[in-house]
């Protein structure tokens, strides 16, 4: 391998772990402003109102578009800037939870913010 073919394996490489760890999906500048997002807000926690926190909570288009994702914090809260749309919200689990409550859908407009998207899970037992 070339240097340069090495270069580019490496700024590939690093676009791809920077998008892992966004909110948002790697946007070409030439595309146009995204100025006009919209907020999804909410919060993860046990149904004993335990936060949950450093857990994955994506949206996912219902468009079939590039989904966004984001990691929920010490409160168990999350927050997402997001292009005006329809998403499914989805959460990731560890094996033995379930999802008790769930937000569903939500309709995002341009500098909307949809709050309380909340999420509840319980381990199995």
């Amino acid at each position: 391998m070339t240097f340069r073919q090495s270069a580019v394996v490496l700024i590939a490489a690093s676009l791809a772990l920077a998008a892992c760890y966004s909110s948002r999906p790697i946007v070409d500048p030439s595309s146009g402003s995204t100025s006009q997002e919209g907020t999804i807000a909410g919060h993860v926690s046990s149904d004993g109102n335990a936060p949950v926190v450093n857990r994955i909570v994506r949206a996912v288009p219902v468009d079939g578009t590039t989904p966004y994702e984001t990691t929920t914090g010490e409160a168990g809260s999350y927050t997402m800037k997001v292009r005006p749309g329809r998403y499914r919200l989805e959460l990731s689990l560890h094996q033995g939870e379930r999802i008790v409550e769930e937000p569903g859908e939500t309709n995002v407009n341009p500098s909307d913010l949809d709050p309380d998207r909340d999420f509840v899970i319980s381990t199995m037992r």
